[in-house]
């Protein structure tokens, strides 16, 4: 079985093309089956944040052409989509993925929230049952390298979400949040996060709205803030010096006939929306009009790459703890190859044995039952010690990748065609306690 990730980031491809690919969390689950069900497709995932679509597949036979997949589903044309898109196979696939689910590939390097985005998107691929052996392993390498990556490093204490990225802009641009209205649309996590950072720097008073009102008022109850029906945006976002979206709304929210509105009430005084949505709720043309002053999620990206560079040390400490774990992972898989090759040569081994003790029967009836156990235990200690060369051998080829020694081994034993692990392998679980017991 083999691996391949595809897909488009904040780095490769513009907030436009991103949000049309964009995978609302309740059509997740559809989706993922919907790759499953791809030509040549045996597992698969879909990451799909704000900042990133990523589809990765566990595959046998010619290689899936998930770009065509895209253009299917999403109506976005090969030459639109293709200069965008990226590919890793294999190991260079696991390093990426690694590399996502620790934060080190993210607009903002540490922030902790994407790391919960990778464990949804396995979650749901759970659910829908796209995972198997080869994507289970992987998914548990990356979370355990994330893990690792934030307990020894710093790089998360220090980092910052997209959100308070948004709020330090606004903070930039006002001088100070002391006294500012905040009118926060959304109620999700990122709601929450640029809630917490707004208090923190100061900001006056804050109002919550949401489709679902049940879930605003649980956020507004966190915060002390106002709740006004999401029916009133309109009528209210005026009061708003600060206005911040994060809603998965399929469409624009506020066009530019609201904003000329709102600045007509608010007697032109400036007034900032931040939209750290994707798909945007926010029309870019409301840039166009004076005193209105929009910044989206691509606009963050400058505040972030300042960031970056104050995190350099800890992110090439982490770059180096992951490039660990990815080795780790890759000696893991190339060890459990080997657990086939592993049984069949000990089967084979034990097929000999047996089989001197069925010719030399009628010379050893007259022997007592220990006799017989005596018996029995050498010649299987013989057979162990004639094993352990070979078997530390084959061990040792599949850690340094070396298939020509492993395929010479099967060879000289007369083992056959080599099986594929995925088909023979029940379970990690029960491969790794095979691995033990050849120890």
């Amino acid at each position: 079985m083999k691996l391949l990730l595809t897909g488009l980031n904040h780095k490769t491809a513009p907030v436009e093309l991103r949000e049309q690919l964009a995978v609302a969390p309740d059509r997740l689950g559809s989706e993922t089956a919907a790759l499953l069900e791809h030509e040549g497709v045996r597992e698969a995932m879909i990451v799909s944040t704000c900042n990133r679509v990523e589809m990765l597949v566990a595959y046998d036979g010619p290689e899936p052409e998930l770009a065509e997949f895209l253009h299917a589903r999403y109506a976005v044309e090969p030459a639109q989509l293709m200069p965008h898109l990226y590919e890793y196979r294999e190991t260079e696939a696991a390093r990426h993925l690694f590399r996502v689910a620790a934060s080190l590939d993210s607009m903002v390097v540490g922030e902790p929230q994407i790391l919960g985005q990778v464990k949804e998107a396995y979650a749901v691929a759970r659910e829908v049952g796209a995972v198997g052996g080869n994507l289970e392993r992987l998914l548990q390498g990356a979370f355990a390298a994330a893990k690792k990556v934030r307990t020894e490093t710093q790089i998360g204490s220090s980092s910052v979400s997209i959100a308070s990225v948004g709020v330090d802009l606004v903070r930039k641009i006002f001088g100070s949040l002391k006294g500012k209205r905040v009118l926060l649309v959304g109620a999700g996590k990122m709601s929450e996060l640029a809630a917490r950072h707004l208090l923190q720097q100061g900001a006056g008073s804050l109002i919550i709205s949401n489709r679902t009102q049940e879930r605003a008022v649980r956020l507004a109850q966190k915060f002390e803030a106002h709740v006004i029906r999401f029916d009133d945006i309109y009528a209210r976002a005026h009061e708003a010096d600060i206005l911040i979206t994060s809603t998965g709304a399929p469409d624009f929210l506020f066009r530019p006939h609201h904003a000329q509105q709102f600045l007509q009430k608010r007697k032109n005084r400036p007034m900032v929306l931040i939209d750290i949505a994707v798909p945007r709720d926010i029309d870019p043309e409301i840039n166009r009009i004076d005193g209105a002053f929009l910044y989206d999620i691509d606009d963050l990206q400058q505040v972030a790459a300042s960031n970056l560079v104050d995190r350099g040390r800890e992110a090439q400490r982490a770059e180096s703890l992951l490039e660990q774990e990815v080795e780790r992972y890759r000696v893991r898989v190339e060890t459990l190859d080997v657990v086939p090759t592993l049984r069949e040569l000990q089967g084979y081994a034990e097929q000999v044995r047996q089989g001197e003790l069925r010719r030399a029967q009628s010379r050893l009836q007259a022997l007592t039952p220990d006799q017989m156990a005596a018996v029995e235990a050498v010649t299987r200690g013989l057979v162990n010690k004639f094993l352990h060369h070979p078997l530390q051998a084959l061990k040792s080829a599949a850690r340094d990748g070396d298939a020509a020694a492993i395929d010479a081994i099967r060879a000289a034993f007369h083992l056959g065609p080599t099986i594929d692990p995925a088909d023979s392998a029940p379970s990690l679980r029960e491969q790794l306690a095979r691995l033990e017991d050849h120890d």
